[in-house]
């Protein structure tokens, strides 16, 4: 009797966790799937509502002891702020939106470049410093959503597919986390990013760009 009531409030204590946990989970599939639909149709309230995303994922993955993406959400604030200002800055064709280009060879270069870089970095960190389970996946996906986010703030339209890239790994990867919501979500992204990339090069085509 005794050892019943020492563990009941734990475990009352992990159900409610569990509980919060899904709840939050559940948060963050509704704004993230809201995110990228506002941003394949070129809406600037992607970038507000996609952080909205980012503090409820930081707290699951922090969670899931994923702690390269808990730490991502991060970095994604700062660039969704940045993106936010730059649609804006470039809005004059459309209210709140920037022109859709497309990537320079010396940009594909280098931004390829910094996410091998980052990849490595990022899991001898999570390696060395961390209790992670999967550092390599956790650290490739980092650098490619780093990258796949930046090049979304500038407007560029092979960014759908490095998010395509990224979300088949992140599927494998939250299957394997048992974050099955979340392994739905991003399957969910990837079509998501197939019509976003159509879309997007049918605007550019059809788009009268100033010399």
């Amino acid at each position: 009797m005794t050892l019943i009531t020492q563990l009941s409030p734990d475990k009352n204590v992990h159900c409610d966790t569990i509980g919060t946990m899904g709840t939050v989970e559940i948060l963050g599939f509704i704004t993230g799937v809201l995110c990228v639909f506002l941003a394949i149709r070129e809406n600037i309230w992607n970038w507000p509502i996609g952080i909205a995303n980012n503090i409820f994922y930081l707290i699951v993955f922090w969670q899931a002891k994923l702690y390269a993406d808990s730490g991502l959400q991060l970095f994604y604030m700062s660039i969704a702020i940045y993106g936010w200002w730059f649609w804006l800055r470039r809005g004059e064709r459309r209210s709140g939106t920037s022109e859709i280009r497309t990537i320079s060879p010396r940009m594909a270069w280098a931004l390829s470049l910094v996410t091998i870089v980052s990849a490595v970095l990022l899991h001898l960190i999570l390696s060395r410093y961390t209790d992670s389970t999967v550092p390599w996946g956790d650290g490739i996906t980092t650098a490619l959503s780093l990258t796949a986010q930046f090049m979304l703030g500038r407007k560029l339209l092979e960014n759908w597919v490095v998010w395509m890239v990224a979300d088949v790994i992140y599927i494998a990867l939250y299957c394997y986390k048992h974050l099955y919501l979340t392994a739905v979500l991003y399957a969910i992204f990837f079509a998501l990013c197939v019509s976003g990339y159509t879309r997007w090069r049918a605007t550019l085509r059809a788009e009268v760009l100033p010399v």
